[in-house]
């Protein structure tokens, strides 16, 4: 995660950037206390932005009901919880344990039912294939979280290598472990490239099914309370993939490359990575997504 703080102006331009590239669903902050997080201290002001933009839904993330209430109140259209399958990242990270943070989302789910508008609840299962805390992590742990977060009305699960420490074989294995036990439910990945794995692990995931996946620009994020994690699947590079093998992202990767120069801009002192912004567009690429 970065370290620095983007300014409020610039953070809106971005998002508003990347929408017009055709990204159809961004993440854009955490409703999480400024003390613990003061990067995210404007999440209120630039979810009330970003909601306004068109054909996009906006995402943010909540750790508990509190923050899913100042979710709803922006006018998020879907608030992401975090459940640790560990114990120990889930006492790190929310004080809580595993157990008690599913309760927790069934008691947002309920808050939200009784609303009169509709907010999306989407639990995210992290520390799914491997934590820097407690070590393996069981795919059989991992199943019964997600069983319980579908059990607790969650709309949507997906799975978070929080730390990016699985590899190609082990996505397989816990997706098709956790497909068969909750179906359709299981909505997407969340992918870090700690190890140099993460494309590696998309592609996994690609050929088990799924088709939401999880991404940052330039490769930035990474969880503050989670040892050694570094940033996510770099967007530019996972897009790049995806419409060479014929999927049609509906973005356009010379405009979401342009993107880079908001981090340029606001996050002058954050590494940017990714192998296409730096190699450049192949002249082939046109030919090999059609």
């Amino acid at each position: 995660m970065a370290k620095t703080r983007m300014e409020t102006a610039t953070k809106i331009a971005w998002i508003a950037a990347m929408a017009a590239a055709g990204l159809s669903e961004i993440e854009v902050g955490s409703f999480v206390p400024p003390k613990l997080i003061p990067t995210m201290s404007d999440t209120d002001e630039v979810t009330r932005a970003s909601v306004l933009l068109p054909n996009v839904v906006i995402v943010a993330l909540a750790p508990n009901l509190r923050g899913a209430q100042n979710a709803y109140a922006a006018g998020a259209h879907r608030v992401s919880i975090p459940v640790s399958v560990s114990e120990g990242h889930s006492r790190a990270n929310l004080n809580r344990t595993p157990a008690e943070q599913i309760a927790e989302v069934a008691k947002i789910v309920e808050w939200v039912r009784a609303q009169d508008r509709n907010m999306e609840v989407e639990a995210a299962c992290s520390t799914a294939f491997g934590c820097s805390i407690d070590g393996v992590v069981p795919t059989a742990n991992v199943v019964r979280v997600a069983a319980g977060l579908a059990a607790a009305g969650a709309n949507m699960v997906t799975l978070a290598d929080t730390v990016g420490y699985g590899h190609p074989a082990q996505i397989k294995d816990v997706v098709r472990a956790v497909q068969a036990e909750i179906g359709s439910k299981l909505d997407g990945l969340h992918l870090h490239d700690t190890m140099g794995l993460g494309i590696a692990n998309a592609l996994a995931g690609l050929e088990v099914g799924v088709r939401n996946f999880d991404a940052a620009l330039a490769g930035l994020g990474g969880c503050p309370f989670a040892p050694g994690a570094s940033g996510n699947i770099v967007t530019e590079d996972l897009v790049f993939m995806l419409e060479s093998m014929g999927f049609d992202t509906g973005i356009d990767i010379e405009a979401l490359i342009a993107c880079r120069r908001y981090l340029a801009e606001g996050l002058p002192n954050e590494a940017r990575h990714g192998h296409v912004p730096q190699a450049g567009i192949p002249k082939t690429f046109r030919a090999l997504a059609a």
